[in-house]
């Protein structure tokens, strides 16, 4: 029964603040949106893949080495070192000079990543920018410079181009939906706990018959009766 009483409680707590309830959490989402669709700039994202191998079979070579296991493992291993390779300041330094990007190299480096797909001998390289046109380009450059670069580094025999990228459509972020959503949450959670801030903050008694109980738990002891309020008329 005490517990019933707590619950009705706080919904008398929430139903008296309804207003802070429902304007909070709205105001949160509409600031969201506007920011999410009018002030943060959409970034888009681009991949290409390729993998590197020997493009033949070595005269006298048989086929079954070609195939062992352990080549094959071999081959995974190298996809880190390639990586480090296809983020190299050399390669990036080319990629700038052949797209006469205003950026430097450390700028450029932000835009890429390179990471070796699980359990292959691919590399996926993914860059990301606020035009897509661009993201594309710069993808498909760093493909061609990698593959210049490890041919001479490494020797070897080919460097095959799997996917190249191509012009993104969509953006990868922001999320608007998402993060209107979230900004609504944070909102309705910000204003019950304002809600009830500002009722333990507050002092005063409740006069009202239906709130009677407000004095009895303060004082400890029974309500006997209550003024009521009225105005004499002049």
């Amino acid at each position: 029964m005490e517990e019933e009483i707590d619950l009705r409680q706080y919904w008398e707590v929430l139903k008296k603040r309804w207003k802070i309830i429902a304007m909070l959490p709205l105001i949160a989402a509409l600031v969201s949106g506007i920011v999410s669709f009018y002030c943060i700039q959409p970034v888009f994202q681009t991949s290409t893949t390729l993998i590197v191998g020997k493009k033949s079979l070595d005269i006298g070579q048989p086929l079954e080495h070609m195939l062992d296991y352990n080549v094959l493992l071999a081959n995974q291993q190298l996809t880190k070192t390639y990586a480090a390779i296809a983020k190299s300041r050399t390669v990036e330094q080319n990629v700038i000079n052949g797209l006469e990007l205003p950026l430097t190299v450390e700028g450029l480096d932000k835009l890429i990543s390179v990471n070796p797909v699980k359990d292959t001998e691919i590399l996926e390289i993914t860059v990301s920018n606020t035009t897509p046109e661009l993201a594309a380009s710069i993808a498909n450059e760093v493909a061609q410079e990698f593959s210049k670069a490890v041919i001479e580094i490494k020797k070897v025999d080919s460097v095959s181009i799997v996917d190249k990228a191509m012009t993104p459509i969509n953006p990868v972020k922001p999320n608007k939906k998402l993060n209107v959503l979230i900004a609504f949450v944070v909102g309705l959670m910000a204003a019950v706990g304002l809600v009830f801030v500002l009722e333990y903050l507050k002092n005063t008694v409740k006069t009202s018959s239906e709130k009677s109980v407000d004095v009895e738990q303060l004082l400890g002891i029974p309500v006997l009766g209550i003024i009521p309020n009225y105005q004499i008329g002049k």
